[in-house]
C-alpha cells in the first residue's frame, strides 16, 4: 500500500517526504512487531541489543563506552539499560581490575541461554519481513538505505 494510504494523506506529498514517511512507517512497524516477540521475555530492544552485544564479546567484558558505540540507537541510556539487565540476572558488572574508574560488564548464563531461546524466533521474524523481496531486492534496497544514510 502507498504511504499516502497508509496515513491518509490528503495532499500531494514531494518524493523526498514519502520516502522519509516510508521509513519512518516502516521502522515503526518494524519496532512494534518485535516488541510483540521480545514482551514474553521482559525485554525491552535496548536491552536486547546490549546482550546481543556483549554476547559478541565471547566472553570478554566490555565496559560502558564499548557497548554504547555498538548500540543501534545512540541515545540509549547504557548505564539504565545495563542496571535493568543486572536485575534480572542477565549481565553482571566488575570494577576493571587495571583502571576502578571503569566498570566491566559481562553477559552471563542466563543471559546466553535467552538469546538462544530468542535466536530461532528473531530468524523467522527478520525472514517474514523480508519475504515480499527477493535476495536481488533485499540488497539493493540494503546498499540504498546505506547511501541514503550517508
Amino acid at each position: 500500500m502507498k504511504i499516502e494510504e497508509e496515513i491518509k494523506s490528503t495532499v500531494e506529498l514531494s518524493l523526498a517526504k514519502k520516502v522519509i514517511l516510508n521509513l519512518s512507517f516502516s521502522r515503526s512497524i518494524i519496532a512494534d512487531r518485535f516488541l510483540e516477540i521480545l514482551k514474553p521475555f521482559d525485554l525491552s530492544s535496548e536491552q536486547y541489543n546490549v546482550l546481543r552485544i556483549l554476547r559478541g564479546q565471547k566472553g570478554k567484558p566490555a565496559n560502558m563506552s564499548v557497548i554504547q558505540e555498538r548500540m543501534i540507537s545512540k541515545n540509549s541510556n547504557t548505564t539504565r539499560l545495563v542496571d535493568k539487565l543486572i536485575v534480572k540476572e542477565f549481565v553482571i558488572r566488575k570494577i576493571c581490575p587495571s583502571n576502578k574508574r571503569k566498570m566491566e560488564i559481562t553477559i552471563t548464563e542466563k543471559g546466553l541461554h535467552i538469546l538462544e531461546k530468542l535466536d530461532p524466533i528473531v530468524i523467522e521474524h527478520e525472514n517474514n519481513l523480508a519475504s515480499n523481496l527477493t535476495k536481488e531486492e533485499l540488497t539493493q534496497l540494503n546498499n540504498l538505505l546505506e547511501k541514503y544514510r550517508n
